[in-house]
């Protein structure tokens, strides 16, 4: 067996040592005193500011900002957490480039916006390093509310509900918390285990119980929450990975890029991590651009994305893409895949067939290409698997093949709210789950309350 090559025929360790702790830094290291307050300058403080209105949580930014400015990196931090207690996380991962930023007047009159982003990670990393906790946990108000899933909506949905004094149990089917947060996200974006501390720093209001390795459908019913709780709260997220309906995709080597992200993130080791030499990734989202650059910096030596569409199609942003075109990594577009081609059962390439504009419809043109491929990740989008909530004892109504909910998230089935990436609506981003989280809580509060008591 060649050096450097496991079992798979896949190879790991093929960078010096400390080639990975340098590949897989912050991809935005965090501002200092003195940026900060330059950055935080250049602000309008716009009255009636378009970033907040772009921003899904509605924080107040020219406010945070302001208090930057003013010295006061900790008013800021309330500010933030004010309305999206998850803001340092949000802070590094928000797609900020097609949010806030993107309709910033500095962004329309100059092409260069304000930092958002790493201002409102500033203020709320001060804020974390002094533990400072802004929300006292009001009185126990002996009412219970269950919560599927430790991830963005739960967490969100979780503090909010401890700070009105409920006590709340969260169910977790990961040995960790935090869920795409902790799994799902690139291992540049999010570094020294961030996701973790952020728990850790939600949770200390108290009243929050976390019991992971608990999976609804397995190891719980919704309708054992639902009699044994006062009220419910679905953020399970997408267990689910579509298909890419090529022939052979069941091969050794073909993998879901959830899960090799999610591996990644986890892994002690970067070093011992198993990439192919030649990979191909099928997809245009954040997921592919993630697989794709963590590829190329374990030591992958081509890396290819296909996208069924053309470039202004692509859910990535184009700071995403610029991202994997500056890390080696080639796009190409208007290709679908149609057959994995395999060696003695493990995948030696791909064969794609150029697609084009039917009209409304995407159709294949038929001409194919064949890519040389060692490893070859799906990226091509989550669904959401119902079957867990068939033990509920009456059918929650799904619309697009995810949860419905109403505008407070509340489900079809009395007592159960949802929020997150299962219902729908969702939009796949940690600040969207985060606001549907925190706005189920207020809601579950006002039914559990009557005129603000218990």
């Amino acid at each position: 067996m060649p050096e450097g090559q496991n079992r798979e025929g896949i190879a790991g360790g093929r960078l010096p040592a400390g080639q990975y702790a340098h590949n897989f830094s912050d991809l935005h290291p965090p501002l200092d005193h003195h940026e900060a307050l330059v950055e935080s300058d250049r602000c309008y403080f716009c009255y009636d500011a378009p970033c907040m209105n772009a921003c899904p949580t509605s924080i107040d930014i020219p406010l945070f900002i302001r208090q930057i400015s003013t010295g006061n990196p900790i008013g800021s931090a309330k500010t933030i957490f004010d309305q999206n207690i998850l803001g340092g996380m949000c802070a590094r991962v928000c797609p900020t480039e097609t949010l806030c930023e993107e309709v910033c007047v500095r962004e329309i009159a100059e092409g260069k916006p304000v930092q958002i982003g790493r201002l409102q990670r500033y203020a709320t990393d001060v804020a974390m390093s002094e533990n400072k906790q802004f929300y006292p946990r009001a009185a126990p108000t002996g009412k219970t509310v269950a919560i599927v899933g430790a991830g963005p909506a739960g967490l969100a949905a979780a503090h909010r509900l401890a700070r009105y004094g409920h006590d709340v149990t969260i169910l977790e089917a990961r040995p960790k918390a935090g869920g795409l947060n902790e799994y799902g996200i690139a291992a540049y974006k999010s570094v020294d285990n961030f996701a973790q501390a952020e728990v850790d720093y939600v949770t200390a209001i108290g009243g929050i119980d976390i019991q992971n390795g608990k999976a609804l459908g397995r190891d719980f019913q919704l309708s054992d929450l639902v009699r044994n709780y006062d009220a419910v709260f679905l953020g399970m997220g997408l267990g689910g990975v579509n298909a890419l309906r090529a022939e052979g995709e069941d091969a050794d080597g073909v993998t879901n890029a959830v899960e090799f992200i999610a591996e990644l993130r986890q892994a002690s080791d970067l070093a011992s991590l198993p990439v192919g030499r030649r990979v191909v990734v099928i997809g245009g989202g954040m997921t592919a651009i993630d697989a794709a650059v963590q590829s190329k910096l374990l030591g992958a030596e081509e890396v290819t994305i296909c996208y069924r569409r053309g470039q202004e199609h692509m859910n990535a942003s184009e700071f995403e893409q610029d991202l994997a075109a500056a890390n080696g990594v080639t796009i190409r577009h208007w290709l679908q895949p149609r057959r994995v081609i395999t060696e003695g059962g493990k995948v030696s390439g791909i064969e794609v067939e150029y697609t084009a504009m039917d009209g409304d419809r995407l159709a294949g043109t038929g001409e194919t290409l064949t890519l040389v491929a060692d490893q070859v990740f799906k990226a091509i989008g989550q669904s959401f698997l119902p079957t867990a909530l068939n033990g509920s004892g009456a059918a929650i109504e799904l619309e697009a093949g995810r949860i419905k909910v109403d505008a407070q998230g509340r489900t079809t089935l009395a007592k159960v709210w949802a929020g997150g990436d299962c219902i729908f609506g969702g939009d796949d981003l940690t600040v969207s789950a985060v606001a549907q989280g925190r706005d189920a809580a207020e809601s579950i509060h006002r039914t559990l309350t009557s005129n603000g008591r218990a």
